[in-house]
């Protein structure tokens, strides 16, 4: 591999081989390497247009019309062989329209996920996409980042990495820049080498690019392209259920089938198996994957528009089907805009200036910080504190690390004295220190930062030792000397307080995961209404103690949590999953474990790589309020997909068995299989647009009380009272000749049909329901008027054998469908009273956290 020959040699050397220096190459030299390497991706075949179509063509509905119009064409019916033919292509033709249309979608997103990668160039440090690197590059790295391409390290400072995608291991490896003393093709053994792929998880480096694109060991063991497929808990209900249909329907068929050739004997065995096959077409949902692929892309783009963007098209019912939202609070519920209170210290001066040493700015330059604490200490900073640490040397840093809650710099001034400097979380800097600048007492430190706390305000700690070394690990972070501490001041989003009341509306419960101290979180909950008391927080520290049964229990009974590792957060989200559909919002790397778990998974644009790639949802705007709309969008997708699905079950159900049991009786067919296949295609028409119709508010509060295997009763039900009103018309009208018979029994079937879309589409009182949406008024209305019109045009006559219906049949059928709406209404109100009560489950519910800390 290439690698290998670059793990011996040195970083001169190394540079020296790729033509590269230390500040990088220049515009000149970029352009001539991009025309020789070309962009810095790997090329992978796209999924394109052929292959959406074949994947209609695949499908068992085609199957199953082809072999209908081939046995066609053998009897000599060429008309209606043809017909059915049209009526595949169509359908083929609307289910590649549809999934083209999801495609393309997915791939207009990709434009809102830039992915970057800081470099150096003729001496300049800037931000490039990451297929502009070439090799010679000089790439900068840092604590969450994915290693853009194959890297020779040139230096690092406590760099950590995760390789688990190429080696399997889970378990981080140190990185150094020395060269090897043998030659190693093994990954593993590569210790000066970052993997494409790969991921930062502590310290930084400098590295020099030696491949790109598909050059890359990642790409040639072809483990990039493959994406991990998340299968959600609607996908695989669905298939159950289709697989449940499908044994049904093919039982009953066999058995319809035999007893004809029985009843009848086998003069008509052709025409009845044409007859047959027409029937599983019309009750197989044939358009459910168009109806979903659409309803899944026009609510990826509606999102989109919201500035909220989804990696993959499922992952927009998973978003509808979140119970509780965990998230961070900083940026999301708070400006993140911080600005400086206090300086509690003895010598303030000291302190803010020891603070802007330990800063991340002060290795880039003196720009501006974008760490939101060390921004603020910058902004209050005058220019005789920032000339002044610029004469002071940082020669060493151990970064913020979201386990140790700290971060520790070593510098060296003027007069050549090194100084440890750490800065954090209050509680952890204290616990390093062993006395305290100027005397100050220990109690009334931690009684100051209480108050501060309960304020609502955010603290961080400085403390120091005078050391005599080149560099620092975290064993010397010990008998530290405690300068002070820093309040900030973060205020409330505006959208943070109406966001939270949607989401209790909609029944989504919010808890708040934060490394923040237990006051602040408090205090942040209390105001914006999640908790009624500021004391009701839980620390890491507090569950870490608990058993598993109590773990548990806290973890439904509490919303608010303070001072989390991340593995406890992690935990946090595997216990509450056991019972609900968890999502959870985070941006750092210390969210990874959590982002992973979590069944839905939501990070904000500001994140780093890795938890980008871990996410399912990427926030451009980094507001609850847009997420909290996000999970209302995702609701109302899922309610309306559920609808289609129970329509047209519940009817193709009721007429499948009405005509399969009917052919045994009659002498002829009661549809034949042409008029059976345009009944199909015209009733999906408004199924369609049931993808843009309104929703009860009660099925977005609680959308898991409306799957599949809740309602299947009513189904069965409604269903079975569409077989009544069939064998009723059957009663009526079996004396009229078979045409008029057959005309009137398609009109009758494809109105009530209209109807069940209408009564089914909610759970309360037809005229009491929230209005339908446009496109479905428009298309019902549309469909009512051509079952009514078509069978008096000489096209409906000639191609469908229609005829010319008597006034006074076509005033009973109308009448025979309102009937039929009233009942229809009738056992589902009664159903959704007495047998399933989703009303009941609607109360607004209190925030919760009865139990006292």
């Amino acid at each position: 591999m290439v690698f290998a020959e670059y793990t011996l040699k040195g970083v001169e050397e190394t540079l020296e081989k790729l033509k590269s220096n230390r500040a990088g190459l220049t515009e000149k030299e970029i352009e001539e390497r991009l025309c020789l390497y070309g962009p810095n991706e790997i090329r992978k075949r796209e999924k394109g247009v052929f292959y959406i179509f074949w994947r209609q063509i695949k499908s068992p509905f085609f199957y199953l019309l082809s072999l209908a119009s081939l046995v066609s064409f053998l009897i000599g019916e060429e008309t209606e062989a043809l017909f059915i033919l049209f009526f595949v292509f169509l359908y083929i033709f609307l289910g590649f329209i549809q999934e083209a249309k999801a495609h393309n979608t997915l791939k207009i997103l990709k434009r809102y996920l830039p992915s970057q990668v800081l470099v150096r160039r003729s001496g300049i440090k800037k931000w490039i996409d990451k297929k502009e690197l070439v090799p010679g590059d000089i790439v900068i790295l840092g604590s969450g980042d994915i290693v853009p391409a194959d890297l020779r390290i040139i230096e690092e400072k406590g760099l950590l990495v995760d390789e688990s995608i190429l080696t399997g291991e889970s378990v981080p490896v140190n990185k150094e820049a020395r060269a090897l003393s043998e030659e190693t093709k093994e990954i593993f053994e590569a210790k000066n080498i970052l993997f494409a792929g790969t991921s930062i998880i502590g310290g930084t480096a400098e590295a020099v690019v030696f491949a790109t694109g598909n050059k890359t060991v990642i790409a040639e063991i072809s483990r990039s392209g493959a994406e991990i497929k998340k299968e959600t808990l609607y996908e695989k209900e669905l298939l159950e259920f289709a697989r449940l249909i499908l044994r049904i329907v093919v039982v009953t068929i066999v058995f319809i089938y035999l007893a004809n050739l029985i009843i009848k004997g086998g003069a008509n065995s052709l025409e009845f198996l044409i007859f047959c096959i027409a029937l599983i077409v019309s009750i197989l949902p044939e358009a459910l994957p168009a109806v979903v692929s659409f309803s899944l892309s026009l609510g990826v783009l509606k999102l989109a528009k919201e500035r909220v963007v989804v990696k993959r098209l499922a992952a927009v019912e998973s978003l509808g089907g979140i119970e509780v939202l965990c998230t961070d609070k900083t940026g999301t519920l708070t400006e993140n805009k911080l600005t400086l209170e206090r300086i509690f210290s003895v010598n303030q001066e000291k302190c803010l200036k020891y603070g802007l040493l330990s800063s991340c700015f002060v290795t880039k330059e003196m720009k501006l910080a974008e760490n939101s604490f060390d921004k603020a200490l910058l902004e209050y900073a005058g220019q005789e504190i920032r000339e002044l640490i610029k004469k002071i040397d940082v020669i060493f840093e151990i970064p913020f690390d979201s386990y140790r809650m700290r971060n520790s710099v070593l510098i060296k001034t003027e007069k050549g004295k090194k100084f440890l400097i750490c800065k954090g979380a209050p509680d952890r800097i204290l616990d390093l220190c062993s006395k305290t600048e100027g005397q100050l007492n220990k109690k009334k430190i931690k009684e100051e930062i209480e108050k501060e706390g309960k304020e609502g305000k955010r603290v961080i700690a400085i403390a120091y030792k005078e050391i005599n070394k080149e560099d620092i690990s975290e064993k010397d972070e010990k008998g530290l000397i405690f300068l002070g501490y820093f309040s900030f001041k973060d205020p409330l989003k505006k959208t943070a307080v109406p966001a939270i009341h949607l989401a209790r509306k909609l029944g989504v419960e919010v808890k708040i995961l934060t490394g923040d101290s237990p006051e602040v979180a408090g205090r942040v909950a209390q105001e914006i209404g999640i908790i009624d008391d500021s004391s009701k927080v839980i620390t890491g520290k507090q569950l870490e103690a608990l058993s598993p049964e109590e773990f548990k229990k806290i973890c439904r009974e509490f919303s608010v949590f303070a001072r989390l590792s991340p593995s406890v957060k992690y935990k946090i989200i595997k216990t509450l999953q056991e019972d609900f559909e968890v999502g959870f919002l985070g941006e750092g790397i210390n969210d990874i474990p959590a982002l992973e778990a979590a069944h839905v998974s939501i990070v904000v644009e500001s994140a780093c790589d890795m938890s980008r790639e871990s996410a399912d949802i990427v926030l451009l705007k980094k507001d609850l309020g847009v997420l909290i709309d996000g999970i209302k969008t995702g609701r109302k997708i899922f309610a309306n997909i559920n609808k289609y699905i129970k329509t047209t079950l519940a009817s193709n159900f009721g007429n499948f068995y009405s005509l399969a049991l009917i052919s045994l009786i009659i002498p002829f067919l009661p549809m034949l299989p042409v008029q059976i296949l345009f009944l199909n295609f015209l009733s999906d028409i408004p199924l369609f647009a049931i993808v843009t119709d309104a929703v009860d508010v009660q099925e977005l509060r609680r959308p898991k009380f409306y799957r599949l295997n809740k309602i299947i009763l009513l189904i069965f039900l409604l269903g079975l009272i569409s077989s009544v009103f069939d064998f009723i018309f059957f009663g009526l009208f079996h004396k009229l000749p078979v045409s008029s018979l057959r005309t009137l029994w398609f009109i009758e079937s494809l109105l009530t049909e209209i109807a069940l879309i209408f009564s089914i589409r909610t759970s309360r009182f037809f005229f009491k329901t929230i209005s339908p949406s446009r496109s479905l008024t428009i298309s019902s209305l549309l469909v009512i008027i051509l079952s009514i019109l078509v069978p008096f045009l000489p096209l409906g006559k000639e191609l469908f054998h229609f005829v010319s219906p008597p006034m006074e049949y076509m005033g009973i059928v109308l009448s025979l469908v309102l009937v039929y709406f009233m009942i229809s209404e009738s056992v589902k109100l009664f159903y959704f009273h007495y047998w399933f009560k989703p009303l009941e489950l609607v109360k607004e519910e209190k925030p919760n956290n009865k139990t006292k800390k």
